[in-house]
């Protein structure tokens, strides 16, 4: 693209490389900007309003109003309204389209690792990619393991606290009633392998006097 400069010659529209003479060029040219601006406002009784950011983010501006107001006036136009929306339903589209793609590359990266973590497709995976899924898997492992382990302690734990809650329970009926306390659980293990053996005795002896006694031989 080609631009009529001032009665310098053409000049290229298109990026400067140079850095100096970038800065320079941006300085005369927005110095003109804003005097054309201001002529504009003047000449024709307009209401003018111009924003520029330098390349390091400095900001110079123009209003022949107040800059607020201006720029409240053109929020408010209908025309900006529908400029508006339909650049945020185009940028929102796209960011959609982007997302989607996104999205579809990592499902299909995902099912690739799924079948080769379950053992398919494995003779185009280099010895590296195959370490990879088999620390992985250790890994995995591992997890599972600690994961098992907690969930037993946890269980205990419930069986443990569910275990106090009914002796003491049971102690507080027991008080209620007018019986006894309930023994501690040591002293229960000690009463059953006492009666167990008391039982045992009581067998051995019914088995001794069952049916008429056998006579004596002389």
């Amino acid at each position: 693209m080609i631009n009529q400069d001032m009665g310098r010659g053409k000049v290229q529209m298109k990026r400067i490389e140079n850095a100096a003479s970038r800065q320079v060029t941006f300085s005369k040219r927005r110095n003109g900007l804003l005097k054309k601006a201001y002529e504009l406002s003047v000449l024709c009784d307009a209401e003018v309003a111009v924003l520029i950011f330098s390349q390091k983010g400095r900001l110079f501006e123009f209003s022949s109003n107040d800059m607020q107001k201006t720029v409240e006036r053109y929020r408010k136009h209908p025309k900006a309204h529908v400029q508006a929306d339909s650049v945020d339903k185009e940028q929102y589209i796209q960011q959609i389209i982007s997302e989607s793609t996104e999205m579809v590359n990592e499902i299909e990266q995902l099912e690739i690792s799924q079948r080769k973590l379950l053992g398919r497709g494995l003779n185009s995976c280099s010895l590296e990619e195959l370490q990879d899924m088999h620390n992985l898997l250790e890994k995995s492992l591992s997890n599972i393991r600690a994961r098992k382990d907690e969930f037993f302690k946890e269980k205990m734990e419930k069986l443990q606290e569910k275990k106090r809650v009914l002796l003491e329970e049971n102690t507080i009926l027991r008080e209620k009633c007018g019986e006894k306390p309930w023994p501690h659980p040591t002293q229960q293990k000690e009463a059953v392998k006492n009666l167990s053996s008391s039982r045992k005795n009581s067998e051995v002896e019914t088995e001794l006097s069952i049916g008429f006694p056998k006579p004596k031989l002389h």
